[in-house]
C-alpha cells in the first residue's frame, strides 16, 4: 500500500501548499476589511471553519485532472527523468497559478468587496480587454516578478522537506492498485458537486456580507459562478400562483394614463396616453460609467470632482433620489431601455434571446426618430452591439471612429471627449437628413484604468478614480458646449444618467447607499428648472422621457412618469441573486434559498446605510415577488416582445 501513496504525494504536498495560502489570503482579505467585518470570536472561528470546509472542496475540483493523470500513466514513464522533468515543472506552475489567484482575488476584493463571482465570469470571456485594463492599471512586471519569487520560495521548501521528490518517483504500483485511491479522490468532487449548490453555507457564518464573502473560497466561488449564472426564478426564489402575481403586476404598473389592451393576464401591453401636443425633439441620453451619486457635490461630496455637473443640476429637471437597478453597466441599460426590474443570473443584454423586445427604442423608431448606440470601445463587450443592433437602434461604436478622431485612447475606448465629439458629429449627420435623432450614448473614462489626456483637469492620469469622476465632468461641460453652437441644441434634451454605482460592497445584504445615482434633464429652451426629491429608480426614465416629450404610446414598462401626481415612490435593486424593493423606508429582498428578508432602513447617508431587521408585512413580500416573478416569468415565456 506504501508504493501506491507515493505516486500521489504530489497532490498531498499541493493540498498543503493549497490550504496555507487560502488560510493567508483569508486572513489578509480579513485584516483590510477588519473595521467592515463582524469581530466576535465565534463568527471569526465560523469564518475560517467554514472558509478551510470550502478550501478543501475547491482542492478536489483542482486536482480531477492531475488525479486522472496520476492514474492512466503508466509506470515506467512515470519514474523516468523526462516525465520528472515534466511534472515537477507542472507542479511548479501549478503553485504559481495559486499564488498568481491569491493576488488576483486581493485586486477583486479591493475593486468589489467581494470573491470571484460573475463580473470574474464575464471577464474571463472578454480576455484581451481585461488582460489590456490589468497591464494598464497595475505594475505587472513587479507583481509578477514578487510571485515569482514566492513561488520559487514555496517550491524550495518543499523539494527540501520531501527529499528532493525522491519518493515520488520510486513508484511501482499497478492500475489496479491506484484504483481505489483514484475513486476516492474523484468520488469526493462529485459528491460536492451533487450536493453543493452554491456556497450556501457561507450564509450561516453571519449576517454581516463581508463575513460570509471571506469564508468562501475564491477558486470555488468562480466555479460556482460559471455554473450558476443562469437563475431560473422559480427553482431558486420565493414564489405565488402565477395568476395572483400578474395581476399585482397590472396593479404595481398602471395608472390614471394608462390602460390594458386586453384582460389577457399574458399581455402586458398597455396604452399610454400623456394628453397634449406631441413634441418631436432630439434625445442625446448620456450613460456615463459608474457615476455614484457620493462623487457629486450635490449630494455632499466635499473633493470638487464634479463642478459642471453640480452646477448642471440647479439648471435641469433634476431627480435627486434616484437609484441604480443592478451593479453592471449592462443593468443599467437594460433597467433605461427596456423599463423592467433585474431578474436573476446575468442581465438580459448578455442573453442569447434578447432580439426584439419591447424598449424605448422601437417607440423612438415608430415616432421616426434616427436611433444610435454610440460607444466609446468595442460593442461586442458584454454582448451590447448585439442587443442594441437587434432592439431599434444602428451602432456606432469604436470602429466607426476614423484615426483622426481619436486624440486618446485606452483599451476600454476613446477618452470621453472624443466620444462626445462623435456623438456630435452623428447628430450632424440626422440633423442633416431632417431626422430627428435619438442617441445612446455610452462613456467609458470614469473606469480603471483611470487615463484621459494629461493637461484637462488637476488631477493626472491613472491616479485613481476621482480623477476618472472629474475628468468625465471636464468632458460633459466641454460637451454641452460645442453642442450649445449646433443648430439643432435649441430643439434637443440632454439626459444624464449613470449606468451603476461605482461599488456595490458593503455590509449588508443590499447597500441602498450604493446604488444611488444622479438622474437630470437638460434643455434651457424646453426644460424649467427643478428638483425632484421623489424615490425612483432607472427603470423608470424612458416613460418620464415619453411624458416629457407628450407621447401617446404603447408600453411595456414596468416603470412610470415619475412626474405623475399618482406616482408612487420605490426603487428596485439588485445584485445577481439578491432582488430587492425599497419603498417607505423599508427594503424587502428576495433571496436565492426562497426566503424573504424585511429591513426597516434606520440610516442612509451619502456613504452608509443601516438597517434592522423586522417581520415582513404580507404586502411588501407580494409586491416584491410580483415585481421579480412576473419579470422572470415574462422574459421566459417570451412575452416581452414588442
Amino acid at each position: 500500500m506504501k508504493q501506491n501513496i507515493d505516486r500521489y504525494r504530489l497532490l498531498l504536498y499541493f493540498v498543503l501548499i493549497f490550504l496555507s495560502i487560502s488560510f493567508i489570503s483569508r486572513a489578509v482579505l480579513l485584516t483590510y476589511t477588519f473595521p467592515m467585518v463582524s469581530s466576535s470570536i465565534t463568527e471569526l472561528a465560523k469564518v475560517f471553519l467554514v472558509g478551510v470546509f470550502y478550501d478543501l472542496v475547491a482542492y478536489f475540483y483542482f486536482i480531477i485532472p492531475f488525479t486522472i493523470y496520476l492514474f492512466i500513466v503508466p509506470t515506467k514513464v512515470f519514474n523516468s527523468k523526462m516525465h520528472k522533468f515534466i511534472a515537477l515543472s507542472l507542479f511548479f506552475a501549478t503553485i504559481y497559478a495559486i499564488v498568481f489567484n491569491a493576488f488576483s482575488e486581493w485586486f477583486f476584493w479591493d475593486e468589489f468587496g467581494k470573491r470571484f463571482n460573475f463580473i470574474a465570469v464575464d471577464y474571463l470571456v472578454y480576455t484581451h480587454e481585461v488582460l489590456k485594463n490589468i497591464q494598464e492599471s497595475y505594475p505587472m512586471p513587479l507583481l509578477l516578478s514578487i510571485i515569482l519569487l514566492i513561488t520559487i520560495l514555496l517550491y524550495f521548501i518543499v523539494d527540501r522537506t520531501s527529499g528532493h521528490f525522491s519518493k515520488v518517483f520510486q513508484d511501482r504500483s499497478s492500475y489496479r492498485d491506484r484504483l481505489p485511491i483514484t475513486l476516492v479522490l474523484l468520488s469526493i468532487p462529485f459528491i460536492s458537486f451533487l450536493a453543493l449548490e452554491k456556497q450556501t453555507l457561507a450564509t450561516s457564518v453571519s449576517d454581516n456580507r463581508y463575513n460570509q464573502e471571506l469564508s468562501k473560497n475564491g477558486f470555488y466561488s468562480l466555479f460556482s459562478a460559471f455554473r450558476n449564472n443562469e437563475l431560473d426564478y422559480y427553482e431558486f426564489y420565493k414564489t405565488q400562483d402565477n395568476d395572483t402575481v400578474l395581476e399585482t403586476e397590472r396593479k404595481l404598473t398602471m395608472n390614471e394614463h394608462s390602460t390594458f389592451v386586453s384582460n389577457d393576464l399574458n399581455n402586458t401591453l398597455k396604452n399610454v396616453h400623456n394628453g397634449g401636443k406631441e413634441k418631436r425633439y432630439n434625445v442625446m441620453l448620456v450613460m456615463i460609467e459608474s457615476l455614484s451619486a457620493s462623487y457629486m457635490g450635490i449630494y455632499g461630496n466635499d473633493q470638487n470632482l464634479t463642478p459642471h455637473m453640480d452646477a448642471l443640476t440647479q439648471k435641469s429637471l433634476f431627480f435627486s433620489n434616484f437609484f441604480a437597478t443592478g451593479t453592471r453597466t449592462v443593468r443599467g441599460m437594460e433597467a433605461v431601455t427596456m423599463g423592467i426590474p433585474p431578474t436573476p443570473g446575468r442581465s438580459i443584454v448578455k442573453r442569447p434571446d434578447n432580439h426584439n423586445l419591447f424598449g424605448m427604442g422601437w417607440v423612438f423608431k415608430e415616432k421616426g426618430y434616427d436611433n444610435k448606440f454610440i460607444y466609446a470601445g468595442h460593442g461586442y463587450f458584454d454582448n451590447m452591439n448585439e442587443y442594441f443592433s437587434h432592439n431599434g437602434f444602428s451602432i456606432v461604436d469604436r470602429f466607426n471612429f476614423k484615426e483622426n478622431e481619436v486624440t486618446f485612447s485606452n483599451v476600454w475606448g476613446v477618452c470621453d471627449e472624443d466620444l462626445f465629439a462623435k456623438s456630435i458629429k452623428e447628430a450632424d449627420k440626422s440633423f442633416a437628413q431632417k431626422k430627428p435623432f435619438f442617441s445612446f450614448i455610452m462613456t467609458t473614462s470614469n473606469h480603471r484604468p483611470y487615463t484621459y489626456p494629461e493637461g484637462k483637469i488637476d488631477i493626472p492620469s491613472h491616479t485613481g478614480r476621482t480623477g476618472g469622476v472629474k475628468y468625465t465632468d471636464f468632458s460633459v461641460n466641454e460637451f454641452l458646449k460645442k453642442a450649445s453652437k449646433k443648430p439643432w441644441f435649441s430643439k434637443t434634451l440632454f439626459i444624464f444618467v449613470a449606468d451603476h454605482n461605482g461599488g456595490s460592497a458593503g455590509k449588508n445584504e443590499l447597500p441602498i447607499h450604493r446604488y444611488k445615482i444622479p438622474f437630470l434633464v437638460y434643455a434651457p429652451s424646453i426644460i424649467k428648472p427643478e428638483k425632484i426629491t421623489k424615490l425612483a429608480s432607472q427603470i423608470d426614465l424612458a416613460p418620464t422621457l415619453f411624458a416629457i416629450l407628450g407621447w401617446d404610446y404603447q408600453s411595456k414598462f414596468y416603470g412610470k412618469n415619475i412626474l405623475d401626481s399618482d406616482f408612487r415612490p420605490r426603487a428596485l435593486i439588485g445584485n445577481y441573486q439578491k432582488l430587492g424593493l425599497y419603498r417607505d423606508n423599508r427594503l424587502t429582498i428576495l433571496l436565492p434559498n426562497k426566503s424573504i428578508k424585511e429591513f426597516e432602513v434606520r440610516k442612509l447617508t451619502l456613504n452608509d446605510s443601516r438597517y434592522a431587521e423586522m417581520k415582513p408585512s404580507q404586502k411588501d413580500v407580494n409586491d416584491t415577488i410580483a415585481y421579480y416573478q412576473s419579470a422572470s416569468y415574462l422574459y421566459m415565456h417570451h412575452l416581452l416582445g414588442k
